[in-house]
């Protein structure tokens, strides 16, 4: 008996030796950092949301902004992955500076709206801007919003931009454009087509179609930046973005091909 407790002892001091295997911790998701125009937001939310769906193995990491102020920070090197911008010009000038990685890809033609919760821009088409009751027109800045560029270009187009200058709200994006319309700030906007749109703004207020005969095409392009060298996640997102499944999601928020 003495001899049974010494060995019984020494068994039990190497049993955790032998205990069930420990689950190996899953590798973190690959993080892909995205600039997107701000027109972007409602689809853009959804195209994410389908692709985490099919790829657990990314994480994407959206930021929104004016295409114009994300040109100046890509230019000085911000870590941003991949970009989306609501004009082509931008990707051309990282191009020309040695700061992509692919070339510049297409993901639809956006369209610049009439929207007010005031009044229905329908019933009087560009000429709802002269009304006595519209004191505040909300437009994204023609700086670095190229929605803004377009906006102001139908302004003119119509003879309408001398006469309502002094009214001009100037939003840094097209998303605070349509806040500040959404919000009173002013008493009507033109928006992106991708933001009337969206639920809350289909609830809101109504809005008119502005002829693109009135404006440059908006033609909008996204592309792989040199951040992303070696980040396959990017690589994915970005293929996504090219499949029947995204351009479906894209039309439906308003950005034709």
């Amino acid at each position: 008996m003495r001899r049974i407790i010494p060995i019984i002892f020494i068994c039990l001091a190497f049993l955790p030796l032998y205990s069930f295997p420990r689950e190996v911790p899953a590798d973190p998701p690959q993080e892909v950092l995205v600039a997107a125009a701000s027109d972007l937001k409602f689809a853009m939310d959804s195209l994410v949301k389908a692709f985490s769906g099919e790829t657990k193995d990314v994480a994407i990491k959206l930021v929104y902004g004016s295409s114009g102020t994300f040109f100046e920070q890509i230019s000085n090197d911000a870590p941003f992955d991949l970009f989306f911008s609501a004009d082509l010009d931008y990707p051309q000038k990282l191009e020309q500076q040695h700061k992509t990685l692919s070339a510049i890809k297409l993901y639809g033609t956006g369209q610049i709206v009439l929207w007010s919760s005031r009044l229905d821009p329908s019933k009087a088409g560009m000429s709802s801007l002269l009304q006595p009751s519209v004191a505040r027109i909300a437009i994204a800045n023609p700086a670095h919003a190229p929605y803004g560029r377009r906006a102001e270009e139908s302004l003119k187009y119509y003879h309408l931009y001398d006469k309502v200058r002094e009214k001009l709200v100037i939003g840094e994006n097209i998303s605070q454009t349509a806040q500040f319309a959404s919000t009173g700030a002013a008493d009507i906007g033109i928006i992106a087509l991708s933001l009337a749109l969206s639920p809350q703004l289909q609830k809101e207020g109504k809005y008119w179609p502005i002829p693109e005969s009135s404006h440059q095409p908006l033609k909008q392009g996204y592309v792989l930046l040199q951040h992303a060298k070696g980040n396959t996640g990017a690589e994915k997102f970005a293929a996504f973005i090219a499949s029947p499944k995204a351009h479906a999601i894209l039309e439906y928020f308003g950005f034709g091909k």
